[in-house]
C-alpha cells in the first residue's frame, strides 16, 4: 500500500473559489457503508470497477469505510450517481446517494 502523506497550509481567496465553485457544481455524494460482509479487496475492486477510482483511491475509501462507518466515495450529478449506487447495491455493498446540501 502506497503512502498518503497530508500537510496543512493556508489557503489563498483563490483556493476557496475553486472549492466553493465545486460545492456548487456537485450537489450529491455517494456513500459507502461498513459492514461485516465485504472484504477490503471486493470493495477495493468494485470502487475500481464501478466509480472509476485508481487502486489508491479504492484503498484509501476503504479504509474510511472500514474505520469511520461510511465515506463519501463519489460527488456530482444525482443521475449519474444513482446508476453507481445501484451496482453497488447489486454486488451486496451498503451505498446510498445523499443530497450536499
Amino acid at each position: 500500500m502506497s503512502s498518503v502523506s497530508f500537510h496543512s497550509s493556508t489557503k489563498t481567496s483563490e483556493e476557496v473559489d475553486v472549492l466553493d465553485d465545486v460545492a456548487l457544481e456537485f450537489s450529491c455524494q455517494l456513500i459507502v457503508y461498513n459492514d461485516d460482509v465485504n472484504t477490503f479487496d471486493w470493495v477495493i475492486e468494485s470502487l475500481m470497477k464501478i466509480c472509476e477510482h485508481t487502486y489508491e483511491q479504492a484503498t484509501q475509501c476503504s479504509l474510511f469505510i472500514h474505520y469511520k462507518g461510511q465515506c463519501a466515495v463519489k460527488h456530482g450529478d444525482e443521475l449519474k450517481l444513482i446508476p453507481m449506487k445501484d451496482a453497488l447495491l447489486d454486488r451486496g455493498i451498503s451505498a446510498s446517494v445523499e443530497s450536499c446540501n
